[in-house]
């Protein structure tokens, strides 16, 4: 089934008191706080997966800017390449420290095109050359206060003349109006509007699958073929494969027919990146449960009947089964979220409409056979000329095959 899962954001303002962004913070239930046991850059990995590679940010943030926290670890995984640079400030947290190694990251991040933002600044003269590659500053007016938050960004303004500023923690209007007089250009705070949270639904993911991708980042060179077979056995990471290759960050020139074609379009090195935001988010979770082992034989089932009957469409039936499921587990509408994913004409027809496809012929047949009715599985099966003992043989590889992870 699905988890539920829990995302606050917080308005950013103008000064003319208009949103403009968001500022998105992880929760790890209803409680609108941030839970004492998850760490930063654990945090972020978990936004990341739960918001850009599930629903998408847009849907989060209006389609304005989402504002994110990122470690120094989260830095130097180089985590921020994962995300359209159109669609986030990446919000440099405090703790990390302006080493060689961050200020080249700064250097990679905008000269490829990101906002940089230094979240809740506390100057220090080391910061300096960091400066000319930042965009906003965020002060925590409770701490620094308006009189040497003001004097900060004089000197910072000496770096970068464009450099814009974010007064955080404004509690009254008479604190707005003694930021707004002290040259800060955006607002954030309570006296606007507190965090607020957003509720939505998020697949789980087998944990056993994770630890073995999770080895595989660890060769030296990744092994294709066997990545592949990993997430063709997880729905959740075959969901978010291709919402990560539709979100807008990598051009696409043609629709996926498979999740092979998918992870070879993306390359090695963008692989490695998705691999470490997923197992690092996600392998905490529960082994999934039986509508996504459902959703798994199905996908095997399909292939297998298309790769006897009609060998090109095996990989398009594959997807076919394997997200046939997908709005009872996230609670959406199954058209509503296949537009948010790269899937050929084939899969989407398949799964959106009554046309008696080969693939929807399969689809139709397995789903028969689920409910029990001999009868009338039969009789879908002889469309492509098979027979129930045929069906019955591919139900029982399928079976198999989806449960061969959990006998490893």
């Amino acid at each position: 089934m699905a988890n539920k899962i829990y995302t606050a954001r917080q308005p950013i303002f103008n000064r003319k008191q208009n949103v403009v962004a968001y500022e998105l913070l992880f929760r790890d239930g209803p409680d609108n706080i941030f839970p004492q046991n998850v760490d930063a850059t654990q945090a972020t990995s978990r936004l990341l997966v739960r918001t850009h590679f599930s629903q998408g940010i847009e849907r989060i943030t209006n389609n304005k800017p989402a504002l994110i926290n990122f470690s120094e670890t989260c830095l130097l995984k180089e985590l921020p390449l994962l995300l359209p640079k159109n669609k986030i400030v990446i919000e440099v947290l405090e703790c990390v420290e302006p080493t060689g190694q961050i200020l080249a990251m700064f250097k990679k991040l905008y000269h490829a095109g990101y906002h940089i933002a230094l979240d809740d600044f506390i100057y220090d003269a080391q910061w300096q050359p960091f400066f000319k590659y930042v965009k906003l500053v965020k002060f925590d007016l409770q701490h620094t206060g308006i009189q040497a938050a003001q004097t900060h960004m004089d000197e910072i303004r000496r770096h970068r003349k464009d450099c814009r500023f974010l007064a955080e923690k404004v509690e009254d209007h008479q604190m707005f109006e003694q930021a707004e007089a002290a040259g800060f250009n955006f607002f954030q705070g309570y006296f606007f509007c507190k965090p607020e949270m957003y509720a939505s639904s998020e697949i789980e993911s087998n944990k056993r699958i994770l630890i073995a991708l999770y080895k595989e980042l660890m060769r030296e060179e990744l092994n294709f073929n066997k990545i592949t077979q990993y997430f063709e056995q997880d729905l959740n990471l075959s969901f978010k494969l291709l919402r990560f290759i539709n979100s807008g960050l990598l051009p696409i020139t043609q629709k996926m027919q498979s999740i092979r074609k998918a992870i070879v379009y993306l390359g090695e090195n963008e692989m490695r990146r998705l691999i470490a935001l997923l197992t690092t988010s996600v392998l905490s979770y529960d082994k999934p449960r039986e509508l996504i082992q459902v959703a798994t034989i199905r996908a095997r089932f399909c292939e297998l009947m298309m790769h006897k009957n009609t060998p090109s469409l095996r990989e398009h039936a594959f997807l076919a089964g394997l997200f046939s499921l997908l709005d009872a587990i996230l609670d959406q509408p199954l058209e509503q979220i296949l537009h948010t994913l790269p899937l050929s004409e084939e899969i989407i027809e398949a799964l959106t409409t009554q046309h008696q496809t080969p693939i929807k012929i399969a689809l139709s047949t397995i789903q028969l056979f689920e409910q029990g009715s001999w009868h009338l599985t039969t009789m879908e099966a002889m469309k492509l000329k098979f027979s129930y003992e045929d069906i019955c043989g591919f139900y029982q590889q399928a079976v198999d095959w989806a449960h061969n992870f959990e006998s490893c």
